[in-house]
Order: structure tokens, then C-alpha cells, then sequence
């Protein structure tokens, strides 16, 4: 409704060859600017699932000696840590495999 108002304003206000070329020209931005939108939206691919945890701070719930449970992303979850964590560390997630998450 707003754009129809603008097209209307420049048509009408504007001297005769320079309300449609001010209609050409905003017409031109708006879809230079959804086509440069649409291409950035497509450049990045959404991370979803288990895998998205990966390179996340987790709060080591149960002593990991080497498993125990941590909490991540406000979900408790089976871990596995080869260096070992007490109720309260932060470790980082590095890798996950089904349901259980590798940390550090």
C-alpha cells in the first residue's frame, strides 16, 4: 500500500519525465536489493541436529572418568572425555557419535 502511495506521489508530483523515471529507478533498487538478499540467505547452510553442538561450551553435570553427563544448549547429555572433568567444568564439545558427545 506504501509503494502504491509512492508510485501515485511520483507520478503525479513530480515533472512529467522524472516521476516515471523516479518510479523506473525504485523499482530497479527493490529488486537489486531482494535478488543481492536472496543470494546472501542462500549462502550459508542451516546447522541442525546433534551436530550443531559440536564447538558449543558444555557444564560438565556427572564426573567424567571417562563418561559421565554434561549439559549443553539446555540439554542434558551422555560424554565422553579422555582427560577427565568435575561437576561444574566447562569443556568443549569436539565431536558426536549417536547420542554421545566427545568432549575436551
Amino acid at each position: 500500500m506504501l509503494l502504491l502511495g509512492a508510485i501515485l506521489l511520483a507520478i503525479f508530483f513530480l515533472p512529467s519525465p522524472w516521476g516515471i523515471i523516479a518510479v523506473f529507478v525504485g523499482g530497479t533498487l527493490d529488486i537489486v536489493e531482494s535478488l543481492v538478499l536472496l543470494r546472501w540467505s542462500k549462502r550459508r547452510k542451516a546447522v541442525t541436529g546433534a551436530e550443531a553442538l559440536v564447538g558449543q561450551t558444555a557444564v560438565v553435570a556427572t564426573p567424567l572418568r571417562p563418561t559421565g553427563q554434561v549439559h549443553v544448549a539446555g540439554e542434558l547429555w551422555a560424554a565422553r572425555s579422555e582427560s577427565g572433568a568435575d561437576p561444574g567444568d566447562e569443556v568443549v564439545v569436539r565431536a558426536v557419535d549417536g547420542l554421545t558427545l566427545f568432549v575436551d
